[in-house]
């Protein structure tokens, strides 16, 4: 959500009725989230001013582990340069401490790939947004889960309870510190991953959606201490409840 937000935002400073806009002072303090919305605090920096040229070898952009060379253009400006600053910094200080930990295992390729292109400047803003939303449309319409056998028939339903909540083991990337707290596209991919999880013997899909619209499932190791609630479904895995009356 984080680094969507900010080449939509990186996207809007390339393209705007200003031309195309850098930020100098490029760090992750002048940078704020309102409302899931990633907002820059700190215009005192931006500027529209392009580096003159003569020639190419006029238009390399430094960084203190990396520089690129750029074209100089015709009208003697080094072409993209705002831009290409802008992205790398993107690069430097969100991407490669986010896009790595963020994602389902099916999707990490896909930003592997937006990691590398953007590491290398081989994407520009417009590519990198593409590639985003591309992403963000596999994850919300559940078109990356791959084909796998069906799971859920190795759960019980037990339709108008919810388990109590309480601390439980703890899995990452947890919305919970207190247990495992997980997104999920479907009943059906909230059993692979229980199934994946040791300890893991039942889960519940809440009433709570992330930005995305996806519902957090509650995964937990004791499918005891149930209470009634018309609105809820638990879970429980078959081998947990052999022997036990429910």
């Amino acid at each position: 959500q984080i680094c969507l937000g900010l080449v939509k935002l990186l996207f809007y400073l390339a393209h705007s009725p200003l031309g195309s806009i850098v930020l100098l002072d490029f760090q992750p303090r002048q940078f704020v989230m309102v409302d899931g919305n990633l907002k820059v605090t700190d215009m005192d920096d931006a500027s529209t001013e392009e580096l003159s040229c003569k020639e190419d070898n006029d238009c390399t952009l430094d960084f203190p582990a990396k520089s690129f060379p750029l074209k100089c253009s015709s009208a003697g400006k080094c072409e993209g340069i705002n831009e290409k600053k802008n992205l790398f910094n993107a690069y430097r200080y969100f991407f490669t401490y986010l896009l790595p930990h963020s994602a389902p295992p099916a999707l990490q390729p896909f930003l592997s790939d937006i990691l590398n292109a953007t590491g290398d400047l081989r994407y520009g803003i417009n590519e990198t947004v593409t590639a985003f939303e591309k992403v963000l449309h596999l994850y919300k319409s559940g078109l990356y889960l791959q084909k796998r056998p069906l799971l859920l028939k190795e759960y019980i339903a037990l339709k108008g309870f919810r388990t109590v909540e309480a601390e439980d083991y703890k899995c990452w990337p947890s919305y919970s510190h207190l247990g495992c707290l997980l997104s999920v596209h479907s009943p059906e991919e909230a059993a692979a991953i229980c199934n994946s999880q040791s300890q893991c013997q039942s889960f519940i899909l809440t009433q709570q959606r992330t930005w995305t619209g996806r519902p957090l499932a509650s995964f937990q190791s004791s499918p005891t201490d149930l209470i009634p609630d018309a609105n809820a479904v638990v879970y429980i895995k078959r081998s947990a409840s052999s022997g036990k009356r429910l």
